[in-house]
């Protein structure tokens, strides 16, 4: 009985592969040559190379990074970074060319990552991060337009369910946690964010005094830039009100102690949330995982057994790439968004 190729086999087979690509492309390179070189007077034939065949792609890439760091965008510069990382741990080289990237060994990265027991959904992430760098590449001219991404998955598969219903939404509600002040901010930092349609944390962080005016909370958000407009609720005001002796100056929430808080403190600060909305879950009998992010999945959820329609939904939570939302409508009219958060809060009551 034969034994099953190992790792290592495996690896020398690719890097026969590989030998074997990259002989065949010298050869017509050669031969073209040759080709020019009879149609040249001597001292007139040059070495010829295939353009831009030493530029790097984690090089590339690096810049691609900065390029997202200097835009504010740290959240997306740190999963560019995780994703290069793996790929050039897979790789095994501090770079490699562009131009030698191609479906095969996309295809044995994505074999790879499942050896090693990576999620699905995570080995499409890295995958379409990867995408979106060498099309970047394209786009620049680097390199001639190619899809080695062609066989591998780039979708993104259901996962398990985060969104909690209205009656837990109430129980969490109804806890008395005033002996417990850190439990206790977390769980109403998980209401508010509720109540705001699933704000993100990154988002009331940043809210500040001016944001809420003419009894509109106005706000741009930290991720796609889209612009948002929340009817100001009697439930938002009364968690608002009682911390506001607590806010560091200028700002609605009581997050962060120090204005302009970095990526750092931020990280933590959501660590900190989330940690206290651990033993929250376990007051109400919860068996899932309880984070500020379930209240934006179960806003959706719960709206959706509302029959409010998708593109309301889509447009309250400020979603920009939900196009078959958008196929009807280019913008909503919000109060249609504000009469659908309403309907919701008022089950609370």
């Amino acid at each position: 009985m034969l034994s099953p190729i190992t790792m290592s086999e495996e690896r020398l087979l690719y890097l026969e592969q590989r030998v074997t690509t990259q002989m065949d492309r010298f050869e017509g390179l050669l031969q073209r040559m040759e080709c020019i070189s009879k149609t040249m007077q001597v001292g007139q034939c040059e070495f010829l190379t295939t353009a831009n065949s030493e530029v790097n792609f984690f090089d590339f890439m690096c810049r691609v990074i900065d390029e997202l760091k200097r835009s504010c965008r740290m959240g997306t510069a740190e999963s560019y970074q995780s994703a290069m990382a793996s790929f050039k741990q897979f790789i095994g080289l501090p770079d490699i060319a562009i131009d030698h990237i191609d479906d095969v060994m996309i295809k044995q990265y994505e074999q790879y990552l499942f050896r090693r027991g990576v999620a699905k959904n995570t080995s499409s992430f890295y995958m379409r991060i990867l995408r979106a760098v060498y099309n970047r590449a394209i786009e620049k001219k680097l390199i001639t337009s190619s899809n080695p991404f062609k066989h591998v998955y780039t979708g993104v598969e259901r996962t398990v369910k985060r969104a909690i219903n209205l009656e837990t939404i109430k129980r969490i509600k109804q806890l008395d946690l005033s002996d417990n002040y850190l439990c206790e901010l977390a769980r109403d930092m998980f209401l508010l964010s509720f109540y705001l349609r699933g704000m993100s944390y990154v988002d009331m962080v940043h809210l500040k005094k001016t944001n809420l005016s003419k009894g509109y909370l106005s706000y741009r958000r930290r991720k796609t830039g889209q612009e948002m407009h929340i009817k100001w609720e009697k439930p938002m005001q009364e968690l608002v009100k009682k911390y506001k002796h607590q806010c560091c100056r200028g700002y609605l929430l009581p997050l962060m102690r120090q204005p302009n808080p970095s990526r750092s403190r931020y990280k933590y600060g959501l660590t900190r949330i989330n940690r206290q909305l651990h033993y929250v879950a376990q007051m109400v009998g919860m068996t899932s995982p309880l984070t500020l992010y379930v209240a934006r999945h179960s806003w959706a959820s719960i709206a959706k057994q509302k029959q409010i329609p998708l593109s309301v939904i889509s447009e309250g939570m400020g979603h920009d790439n939900e196009t078959t939302t958008r196929i009807y409508l280019k913008t909503l009219d919000k109060s249609v968004v504000d009469n659908a958060n309403n309907q919701i809060l008022k089950e609370l009551c």
